[in-house]
Formats: structure tokens, C-alpha cells, sequence
């Protein structure tokens, strides 16, 4: 697993938009696999319209250890 390097003291956190474009993004660089649309619905679910790089990294990768019964919606 990769290891972020620390932001500068002082540095406030950049927010992104949370889209379907930066999730896979996200998950391509930090997975092997790709994401289904229900694990990207999860995530812009979760996080809602914008989080930081790190929030959503650790979205990504939670995601995939998720029980599927939490992450997809009762129809």
C-alpha cells in the first residue's frame, strides 16, 4: 500500500468534485481493479458533491472491503 507524503503545515486540503470521472480516477491509481457503477454510486452517495483528494481516496479503498448488502440500494 502506498504511503502519502505529509502536506506542509499550513497547507489547507484542496477540495474536488466527487464525479463519476475523478472516482475511477482515484480507483485506477489506487487499485488493480475497477469499480462497478453500484461501488461509484456508493461513493458519490457517501461523500456527496465535493470531498478532499484524501476523502476520497479513503472512500475508494474502504469501498472494496465493503459488505455489497451496504453499498447497494433495496430496490
Amino acid at each position: 500500500m502506498k504511503t502519502r507524503t505529509p502536506r506542509p503545515a499550513g497547507k489547507a486540503a484542496t477540495r474536488v468534485t466527487v464525479s463519476e470521472t475523478n472516482i475511477r480516477k482515484a480507483a485506477a491509481r489506487l487499485l488493480a481493479v475497477k469499480l462497478v457503477s453500484t461501488e461509484i454510486a456508493y461513493v458519490q452517495r457517501s461523500l456527496g458533491n465535493s470531498a478532499t483528494q484524501d476523502q476520497l481516496d479513503e472512500r475508494v479503498l474502504a469501498v472494496r472491503k465493503m459488505p455489497w448488502t451496504e453499498i447497494a440500494l433495496p430496490d
